[in-house]
């Protein structure tokens, strides 16, 4: 059973997140909700920007991808949760699980490139602000954008392929809502070394590198801002900082909590709420911090409500 995939495991049974049938139906309703309200905020958030003229700046074009990354972030996992209740199946096929897997960490690496990025535009925008659209032009911005797609799918095609090189022999029931690598390793009969090695080196330092960018523009920003003379220009300074904030902290709190620490302290009773957080309701509360003290976005949406349901 060495190097080669000879998992005699053809499938694998999600549990979700209760066995309760009461339980099950308010879940259901809640992951509904907020699945449905997670898509319409993000493609509101899309429209808004792609509508509106001033708007077409690089914090604004960074937010729609963020948006976009977020649609599809949340899409890997929930429809299948809904889905599975409806239907009352718990399986998934082996290459189905290693897919899923795949997309969800593709995703959590775009958000957390994504974040970086647009605290690097604060920090160009408040720190060096005569040399704003000089430094963060619309060709840096996509090749930041497109630069953070081609890392995102090299360290998850890495990951998913030392996954697959594992052996399942027996045990096949997760005890999760979806394929997470934690619970994978744990059923392996494999040696799991090497994964655990690369999620705790190659995996930190793409989710430790831009965090590290992130402190960095925020001492940087905070330098600048504390510099300003009136109290009235630093409340404003650091106000344009908050949502990113906001959206940073629960992100990489969540992240940090469920993915590096040993895997002997992981445990489904701990990591399943957390895992709740960074893949459901992360996704869902973005547009809401993001847009609840901007005013040119609100006025957006606004518009953009306004002409899909107050037409004629």
């Amino acid at each position: 059973m060495g190097g080669r995939n000879q998992s005699s495991v053809s499938e694998f049974l999600l549990l979700g997140l209760s066995r309760q049938p009461q339980q099950q139906q308010l879940l259901f309703l809640l992951f509904l909700t907020m699945y449905l309200a997670t898509v319409l905020g993000n493609l509101l958030i899309i429209l808004a920007i792609s509508t509106d003229s001033r708007l077409h700046t690089p914090m604004y074009f960074f937010l729609s991808n963020l948006s976009f990354v977020d649609i599809c972030f949340s899409s890997t996992t929930v429809p299948n949760v809904l889905a599975n209740h409806i239907l009352g199946s718990q399986a998934i096929s082996f290459s189905g699980c290693l897919t899923q897997m795949y997309f969800v960490f593709m995703f959590v690496d775009m958000d957390n490139f994504l974040l970086a990025v647009m605290a690097y535009d604060r920090f160009v925008a408040i720190c060096h602000p005569l040399h704003y659209t000089i430094k963060m032009t619309r060709r840096l911005c996509v090749l930041l954008v497109a630069g953070s797609w081609v890392v995102a799918n090299l360290n998850v095609l890495l990951h998913t392929l030392l996954m697959a090189r594992l052996s399942f022999c027996a045990d096949n029931v997760i005890p999760h809502f979806f394929c997470d690598v934690s619970p994978l390793l744990r059923l392996s009969c494999s040696d799991t070394h090497l994964n655990e090695v690369m999620i705790l080196t190659e995996g930190s330092l793409i989710m430790i590198t831009p965090f590290v960018c992130i402190l960095a523009s925020y001492l940087c920003i905070t330098c600048a801002v504390l510099r300003i003379p009136s109290t009235r220009g630093r409340c404003k300074a650091f106000s344009t900082c908050g949502s990113h904030l906001s959206v940073v902290s629960l992100f990489y709190g969540t992240i940090i909590a469920v993915y590096f620490n040993p895997a002997s302290s992981h445990s489904a009773e701990k990591d399943t709420p957390a895992t709740v957080l960074y893949t459901v309701v992360t996704p869902m509360l973005n547009p809401c911090i993001y847009s609840l003290r901007n005013r040119d976005l609100k006025a957006a949406l606004r518009k953009v409500v306004g002409r899909i349901f107050f037409r004629g």
